[in-house]
């Protein structure tokens, strides 16, 4: 058998006689038939894709918050706070440490309250204002306490809202979604840098303020006003959500029991609240899968310093932060192409080792060569490497489906455990190092090699496992093919 043979949506028709078998049967009926239900369910998901599409705003403004400080560190945050390269780069990994304490309890709280709509928008709001109290801050001693608070509140956006997305979307629609969402980080970086430049060229010593301070002052004021908007547009979950009319709530249902063979939340939920968490904390193939993700974290830690890595091409602060756009531009229209396809063929593992070996490539000419033309094509190559990690996070969805507890906790799990990689990342971008950052570039490729590698090894346990599914299925003498991993 071939690994597309196991990659297909589950409950599919075993064969052509099956089929017939079938065909003069309504399978719709509660819906009015299937000309009526496909009608529902379209209206469903352009009503869902609406609402969620805030979701790519706030993640915006998620990354926009944490990443100000790069923009910043040239024009006056580090002259003024007194900070030297390593207070810099506790500046930037502390923010991580609040981030992972926090990512598994407030998975947990959020899927035993069922308010996405509520909660989401408050941690939002919150991390707003501690975003603009960074503007305050007179030393290393107040910076670094933002900034821990700062990650301690975000930590809730991220895992909650690819948790709240694959309570609504079947397997072969969560990877386009889960790409639109990640699209938000990627864009982040574009976006923030053409806010970063027009404020910091713009408004040094406004009201007696130096331009950085005015950096965290608009983007945190600007992160609550869309935290408070968002209150009113996001959805809760299917059961919980109160704009759905009786048929869209029991088509959003039906869609995700179909899509498993088995239901979303009352007929796979047993032993409570903690039950979801041993269960996660005991599958060894969740800490595999987080440890790879990491270590491709490591070597997309160059996100960060993007600004500094752009300034070694040689050009004014304004035309630098201006030249980080375009790879990002770049990236998304890369990963929204890679994550449709891979959607579209039920294909994970190939399409995230593609984009993570030309992320490599990448690497590997900016340690060649110093030539601008050469190093500015070489950003291009390394941000694109975030398409590969697009089409990861869909698969990590795919691949621990039921219970929705298990999956609250593993989605923590793997976000939280992935930031460890933000961490380490953040100490092995030295000035001293540049402008080459050879050894940087060195440390990203054996992330990207070590990710790569593990990747594989989790995609043939996959299909150990579907090749088992499959022998289960021909013991007990089932026609239909049931639920398979995606590979």
């Amino acid at each position: 058998m071939t690994s597309s043979h196991y990659s297909d949506s589950a409950s599919l028709p075993a064969s052509k006689e099956h089929v017939d078998q079938r065909e003069d049967i309504d399978p719709d009926p509660e819906f009015g038939g299937l000309e009526a239900r496909k009608k529902l369910e379209r209206k469903l998901l352009w009503k869902l894709d609406l609402r969620m599409s805030i979701l790519v705003l706030i993640y915006i403004l998620n990354y926009v918050d944490r990443n100000n400080v790069g923009s910043a560190r040239s024009r006056g945050l580090t002259a003024d706070l007194h900070l030297n390269d390593q207070q810099f780069a506790t500046l930037l990994s502390i923010l991580y440490v609040g981030y992972i304490i926090m990512q598994i309890p407030s998975n947990m709280f959020l899927n035993f309250t069922g308010k996405p709509s509520l909660y989401l928008p408050a941690c939002m709001a919150v991390w707003g204002m501690i975003s603009a109290l960074t503007g305050i801050t007179t030393n290393f001693t107040g910076a670094v306490i933002t900034r821990f608070f700062l990650g301690f509140i975000e930590a809730a956006f991220f895992p909650g809202a690819l948790f709240l997305i694959s309570k609504w979307y079947k397997r072969t629609e969560i990877g386009l979604r889960t790409a639109i969402l990640y699209c938000g980080n990627i864009i982040s970086n574009a976006f923030g840098a053409l806010l970063a430049s027009g404020i910091l060229g713009g408004m040094n010593n406004v009201l007696g303020h130096a331009a950085w301070r005015w950096l965290f002052y608009l983007e945190g004021a600007l992160t609550v006003f869309v935290a408070l908007c968002a209150i009113f547009i996001l959805p809760d979950f299917p059961s919980t959500t109160k704009w759905l009319s009786d048929d869209e709530r029991r088509l959003a249902l039906k869609r995700m029991e179909e899509d498993a063979g088995v239901g979303d939340q009352n007929e796979t939920e047993q032993g409570g609240l903690a039950h979801g968490l041993y269960l996660a904390v005991t599958d060894w193939k969740v800490w595999w899968f987080a440890m790879a993700v990491n270590a491709q974290v490591v070597s997309l830690s160059f996100n960060a310093y993007f600004p500094t890595l752009s300034a070694t091409l040689g050009y004014n602060p304004t035309v630098t932060l201006l030249l980080v756009a375009p790879p990002f531009i770049f990236a998304v229209i890369v990963a929204f192409c890679l994550s449709r396809h891979s959607d579209h063929t039920q294909e994970r593992f190939y399409h995230i080792i593609g984009s993570w070996i030309a992320g490599i490539i990448g690497f590997i000419i900016a340690i060649c060569t110093m030539n601008t033309a050469a190093r500015y094509v070489s950003l291009f190559l390394m941000a694109q490497s975030y398409a590969g990690l697009v089409v990861m996070l869909a698969w990590m969805n795919n691949s621990f489906p039921r219970p929705p507890s298990k999956r609250a906790v593993t989605v923590a799990i793997i976000n939280g455990f992935s930031q460890l990689g933000n961490v380490a990342g953040s100490y092995i971008w030295p000035l001293s190092w540049g402008p080459t950052y050879r050894y940087s570039y060195g440390i990203c490729i054996a992330g990207s090699g070590t990710a790569i590698i593990m990747t594989w090894i989790f995609k043939k346990h996959l299909e150990s496992l579907n090749k088992e599914l499959e022998r289960e299925e021909q013991e007990k003498g089932i026609k239909e093919k049931g639920f398979r991993y995606l590979l």
